[in-house]
C-alpha cells in the first residue's frame, strides 16, 4: 500500500485561529505558507503522496486537517470537533476521504478531535482534554467496535490535545511530556521523555523513512538520535503560536498503489 498525506493550506486568516494555553502573537503568514511548502516537501521526499486542498479565509485554522478526521485502514470517522467554530472544516476533508474510505460521523453533542487521538495498533487512545470529552470517546469507540480497536481514555490537564504530549515514534515508543497527560495508560509502552526545557517537543510524525520533527528542539532532538531514529527536522514556529505542531498540519493513511 502507498502513503498518503492529506494537507490544507494555510488560511489567511491563521492569525485569528483559536487559542486556549497560550497568549496570541503575531503570525507571519508569508513565513507560515513557506513553512507548510516545506513541511510538504519533507513527506514528499519520505515517498508519501502528498494530496495539498485549498486553504479557506472564513476557516482559520483549517490547514490543522489532524483535528477533523480519525482514519484507520477500514473506515474515516469524520469529527464532531470541540470548538464550534471549527465544525466548518470538516466538510472539505470528508470530500477528499471519501474517496479512500467508508465515512462515519460522529455529531454533537459529542466532542471529538482528531488531535486528541493516538493510534497504535489495535488501541487507539483518545484524550480528554477540553476539545474531546467521554461522549466523544464513547462515540469513536462505537464507530471502531465493528472492526476491532480498543478505545482507552487518557486525561488531558496540561495542553490542547493529547498529541501536544504523546505521539508514536514506532509500535512500541512514545514520545511524551509527563507533565501534561496521565501516563498511566500508556505503560507498557517504551516511553522516551521530551528535555524538561522543551515541553512543545513531544509532538512529532513517524512515517517509513524518518520521523518529522520541529528543529526548535535540540535537545530533544538528541535524545532522539540517540536511539537511532532518522530525524527529519522542520520548522513549525509559526504554527506554535497557533498551539499546534508536526501532526497537526496532515492525515496520514494507507492508499492503493
Amino acid at each position: 500500500m502507498a502513503l498518503r498525506a492529506l494537507t490544507r493550506e494555510v488560511s489567511p486568516a491563521l492569525a485569528s485561529c483559536e487559542l486556549t494555553f497560550l497568549e496570541r502573537e503575531p503570525i507571519d503568514l508569508g513565513r507560515a505558507a513557506a513553512q507548510h511548502d516545506a513541511y510538504c516537501a519533507a513527506l514528499a521526499s519520505l515517498g508519501l503522496d502528498v494530496a495539498r486542498l485549498p486553504g479557506d479565509p472564513g476557516l482559520p485554522d483549517c490547514c490543522f486537517v489532524e483535528d477533523t478526521a480519525v482514519v484507520v485502514d477500514e473506515v474515516a470517522v469524520l469529527a464532531s470537533m470541540g470548538a464550534a467554530s471549527r465544525r466548518g472544516e470538516v466538510a472539505a476533508v470528508a470530500g477528499a476521504l471519501a474517496k479512500h474510505r467508508e465515512l462515519a460521523r460522529i455529531g454533537p453533542p459529542a466532542r471529538i478531535d482528531g488531535g486528541d487521538v493516538l493510534v497504535a495498533g489495535r488501541r487507539v487512545f483518545v484524550g480528554q482534554s477540553g476539545r474531546t470529552d467521554a461522549a466523544g470517546a464513547r462515540a469513536l469507540a462505537n464507530a471502531l467496535a465493528p472492526f476491532g480497536y480498543e478505545v482507552i481514555p487518557v486525561a488531558v490537564p496540561g495542553c490542547l490535545h493529547l498529541k501536544s504530549a504523546a505521539t508514536a515514534l514506532d509500535a512500541e515508543t512514545l514520545l511524551v511530556n509527563a507533565e501534561w497527560i496521565d501516563l498511566a495508560p500508556l505503560l507498557g509502552f517504551d516511553l522516551v521523555h521530551v528535555d524538561p526545557a522543551e515541553p512543545w517537543a513531544a509532538n512529532v510524525l513517524a512515517v517509513p523513512g524518518g520521523v518529522l520533527a520541529h528543529r526548535g528542539f535540540p535537545r530533544t532532538l538528541e535524545r532522539l538520535a540517540a536511539r537511532g531514529y532518522d530525524l527529519r527536522p522542520v520548522d513549525v514556529s509559526e504554527f506554535l503560536k497557533a498551539e499546534a505542531g508536526v501532526t497537526c498540519k496532515s492525515i496520514v493513511y494507507k492508499t492503493p498503489p
